[in-house]
């Protein structure tokens, strides 16, 4: 087989829909043997995934590979347009990676398991095409694809309070969408030519109100999905009523769609518009990470702790984006991907704790250490990868984009001083509500009110394949972040040199705080 010319991508995408399609004439009513029938299809396709990147994919190439266009609207060069690069290539890896870990932690499902795991291999190959289109029409489409699998995952399978929260999300995420459709269609439509192939949008001579009318559309859509206060509202609600293989995919790859589209379609479509709106998302980024840290403190809840810690931890991502550095943008890919597995192994276990105890409310836990000493030792690992241990791949990431923003010359040092101060207080509120939320959980007395610690039975050796799977590269990527870093490196420093060769000069005040010295000349890493 000529692996240069095999359409690799599309099989990827491809694959798990179709395998999805012949579920329902699976003789199976309890759903033993569709379980095992998704697992297999999803470690085939992740199997393709690492194969194709394996021998096809260049690092050292910043440009778009493994592309294929095949013609669909011809009128409007609507193309079924697919290719990957240093953006989007670590993201499928870890859509394949989560998603097959989240058929795993969805084995205990028995009610309606066939419609369950339907709609996991649906959007697994949703997902993938979010990171893989490479055509603004259609990316708007199996962006919307991938927001119904989720709506009845939520709807169906989540809890008490599972209808008012998948009906938010649906809400908030279509709403936000609209605004994408609009933005790719005066995009599309500009100057002489239609076309809405994102390589040729790149290149067009967007005027900067244009640009900047624009880049807010995009980034109201993707506000919600990283999601970026005071748009996050959906999220709590959402991981308060999900499951855990819902939770993992939620955590794992959903909010990274906001953060790959923020940087793919604001930043390296409209980078004129990018210098006048990064300020803006300096901003909006420290606010993500105080406000949410806070919040998550005052959480009882154990579900809608982690996940405001998951919305704090985003934060950096918009930071990283908007730092016009080398190093600053590379933390943000990093975050995104030590994220994903952070916030998914952490998501897992809280499903196995709320599985023993019933309950989700940190007042009614307390000593199940003695009872769980397995889940115990695996929650306070992936805790500390949490709040950036050294020698986890969080405390890296995190570390790239503070350096790389503190050392950016398109920021006033008095700006640089206020929002660097304001991360480092976001980094020390990390440890104080995940390490309190580990003494409520684990230590002290039993509450004898529990509802049975009979129940309170160690981890199983599948969850603990699970944590392992999750925890390997989450410390590797943590001693070795070239692991990572080596994938995309190229493709972030071919677009940080576009973003400071395009940066106009902003005319502000020398001394106000939000000045900004974006000026072509200046910008270093």
């Amino acid at each position: 087989m000529n692996t240069a010319n095999f359409p690799w991508l599309t099989t990827i995408i491809l694959l798990p829909i179709a395998a999805s399609l012949l579920i329902p004439i699976i003789p199976d009513k309890e759903g033993k043997t569709v379980r095992w029938y998704s697992l297999i299809v999803g470690l085939i396709d992740f199997a393709l995934i690492v194969y194709a990147f394996y021998t096809g994919y260049d690092f050292s190439n910043p440009d778009l590979q493994l592309v294929e266009s095949y013609p669909w609207v011809p009128q409007l060069d609507l193309n079924w347009s697919v290719g990957a690069d240093g953006l989007s290539m670590p993201l499928i890896i870890l859509t394949g990676f989560i998603t097959t870990l989240a058929i795993l932690a969805a084995w205990p499902v028995t009610f309606k398991p066939k419609l369950f795991y339907f709609l996991i291999l649906a959007m697994y190959g949703g997902q993938i095409a979010v990171f893989a289109v490479q055509d603004m029409l259609l990316f708007f489409l199996v962006w919307e694809l991938e927001l119904v699998p989720i709506y009845f995952l939520l709807s169906i399978w989540g809890g008490k309070r599972r209808q008012y929260a998948a009906t938010k999300f649906i809400l908030y995420t279509a709403g936000g969408s609209l605004f994408i459709l609009l933005s790719a269609l005066t995009m599309g439509f500009y100057g002489d030519t239609v076309t809405f192939d994102m390589r040729s949008l790149a290149l067009k001579d967007f005027a900067l109100n244009f640009q900047l009318a624009a880049y807010a559309g995009f980034l109201i859509a993707y506000a919600v999905k990283l999601p970026i206060i005071p748009l996050h509202t959906w999220l709590p609600d959402a991981h308060g009523e999900a499951t855990a293989p819902v939770h993992m995919l939620l955590a794992g790859i959903l909010l990274k769609m906001g953060g790959y589209a923020l940087i793919r379609m604001n930043a390296q479509m409209l980078p004129d518009a990018h210098a006048y709106f990064a300020p803006v998302l300096v901003v909006l980024g420290v606010v993500n990470i105080i406000y949410a840290a806070l919040t998550s403190f005052a959480q009882r809840n154990l579900k809608r702790k982690i996940a405001y810690s998951s919305i704090s931890h985003m934060g950096f991502v918009m930071i990283g984006i908007a730092s016009f550095t080398d190093l600053g943008l590379s933390g943000a890919v990093l975050q995104m991907v030590s994220h994903g597995l952070i916030g998914a192994s952490l998501f897992f276990l809280v499903g196995a704790t709320y599985d023993r105890t019933h309950t989700l409310m940190l007042d009614e836990m307390g000593g199940v250490a003695k009872r769980m000493p397995k889940i115990f030792a695996m929650f306070t690992t992936c805790s500390m990868a949490s709040l950036a241990l050294p020698g986890m791949s969080g405390f890296v990431a995190e570390l790239m984009v503070f350096v790389g923003f503190a050392t950016s010359d398109a920021y006033s040092s008095t700006f640089k001083v206020i929002m660097v101060f304001l991360m480092a207080v976001g980094v020390i509120l990390t440890p104080i509500y995940l390490l309190s939320m580990l003494r409520e959980i684990f230590y002290g007395e039993e509450n004898k009110e529990l509802v049975s610690h009979q129940a309170l039975i160690d981890a199983e050796p599948r969850e603990v394949f699970i944590i392992a799977c999750l925890l390997i590269p989450i410390i590797g990527i943590g001693f070795y972040p070239k692991l990572l870093t080596q994938m995309y490196d190229a493709t972030t420093v071919q677009l940080t040199a576009r973003l400071r060769d395009s940066v106009p000069t902003l005319a502000l005040q020398k001394d106000d705080a939000l000045k900004v010295s974006l000026s072509a000349p200046q910008i270093g890493n």
